[in-house]
């Protein structure tokens, strides 16, 4: 394992640190995806979450559950991207910083498929999400040994290390459970008093099966329903942030108290 100063930054260096050329990231993903090609001056491809239709690349993100749309990816789907990374020198990062909280669905870790044969594969994961650790800039990633060991060598002279008051923060979170399960069923609880306000409202609910948000549309564009939830005073993302196959979505957070959960859901419903 390699401690990381938070996932985004190992997210957005790693293709310069791997010296990647070309990058795969999903059609709809977080925005540090693409970030990454932009400093690395990599080539950067969106693909579908089927990797049947990849092309040929260095590296390839899947995030699972997806930030925005907490698409939980089926073990048939991991098992094709596996497949792809170990069908030429490729590496196949997966972003699991959600995995933590299921809903609908349980998550699951890419290296629950593995048998122990972890080449090509590296996982990324955040105490942000996993511990409410907002601020510490504490992720880690661990996977195939080669990968790691390179990341190790060439972060140690850019001086990326985690301070160490942080990693013994880690260590105390990482050490602990029983938080981890408790802010799980809040997340569950927040949704659906969120789910039921938004079709209630006329909102279709697409994926949001695990993760910490709703990913939902309806008839008007994500600017529009963005400008919508304003006047309610709830804050809302525009899902063409993530890529333009989101534009008509927007990306709801249940990362608020319950109590402006709630509140938020009353004045949803009320139109």
């Amino acid at each position: 394992m390699l401690p990381t100063i938070g996932s985004k930054e190992l997210i957005t260096l790693l293709p310069t640190l791997l010296e990647s050329q070309k990058v795969l990231i999903p059609k709809i993903a977080y925005p540090s995806y693409q970030v990454s090609g932009l400093v690395s001056k990599s080539e950067v491809v969106e693909v579908d979450i089927a990797s049947d239709t990849w092309p040929d690349g260095d590296l390839a993100w899947v995030n699972t559950p997806s930030n925005p749309t907490g698409r939980v990816h089926s073990e048939a789907e991991l098992n094709a991207n596996i497949a792809w990374a170990r069908s030429g020198a490729r590496v196949l990062a997966v972003d699991e910083c959600y995995v933590p909280f299921p809903d609908s669905k349980k998550p699951f870790s890419i290296f629950s498929l593995t048998n122990g044969d972890n080449r090509n594969i590296i996982a990324a994961h955040s105490l942000s999400k996993r511990s409410n650790l907002a601020g510490y800039r504490a992720g880690f990633i661990f996977g195939d040994p080669r990968i790691v060991d390179r990341l190790l060598e060439v972060r140690k002279h850019l001086g990326l290390m985690v301070p160490l008051p942080v990693q013994a923060a880690m260590v105390a979170a990482l050490s602990d459970e029983t938080h981890v399960h408790e802010q799980a069923t809040r997340y569950v609880a927040r949704r659906k008093v969120m789910v039921s306000a938004l079709v209630a409202a006329d909102f279709k609910i697409e994926f949001s099966e695990a993760g910490l948000y709703v990913w939902c549309a309806r008839s008007e564009g994500d600017w529009e329903l963005v400008s919508w939830f304003a006047e309610r005073g709830i804050l809302t993302t525009p899902g063409s942030f993530y890529g333009q196959a989101g534009k008509q979505y927007i990306r709801i957070s249940l990362t608020a108290t319950d109590k402006n959960i709630a509140a938020a859901a009353d004045r949803i419903r009320q139109g």
